[in-house]
């Protein structure tokens, strides 16, 4: 005799519907993380909770045109967007890394109408803590 396939929507296996697209967000936090390679940007509720995510790879960048501005600026269109889309209004921005892609990145936040109530650079600074690497010689 064959099993019987439960009903994606029942009672029975908990979940209704998806909870993804029933969370409404006021307020959240806007993490840009710019290496000389890439920019990632992760939008957070105030809690620390991925919203949405993306990158310059992601956006459809690849290779040495990921490290560009415009390709943070496309990344933070798209994570910002789906963040939008679920009732994001005001956001604090985390800017960390010494990429091309923090101004870019940050210009395109402030354009996307979201009201921001602070810009911080954690940027992580060693208190002359490891050796560096030795210098290039080309």
């Amino acid at each position: 005799m064959t099993k019987a396939i439960p009903r994606i929507g029942s009672h029975r296996n908990g979940r209704i519907g998806s909870r993804k697209n029933g969370r409404r967000i006021p307020k959240g936090v806007i993490h840009v993380q710019a290496s000389f390679n890439n920019t990632i940007i992760t939008v957070t509720d105030v809690r620390g909770r991925v919203v949405s995510w993306a990158s310059a790879g992601t956006s459809g960048f690849k290779g040495t045109r990921r490290g560009t501005p415009y390709a943070a600026q496309a990344a933070a269109v798209n994570a910002i967007h789906t963040a939008v889309d679920q009732g994001m209004q005001r956001a604090e921005v985390m800017i960390k890394g010494p990429g091309l892609g923090r101004d870019a990145a940050l210009r395109a936040i402030r354009r996307s109408g979201i009201l921001l109530s602070f810009v911080r650079d954690i940027t992580p600074m060693p208190h002359n803590g490891c050796r560096p690497p030795k210098k290039r010689r080309v």
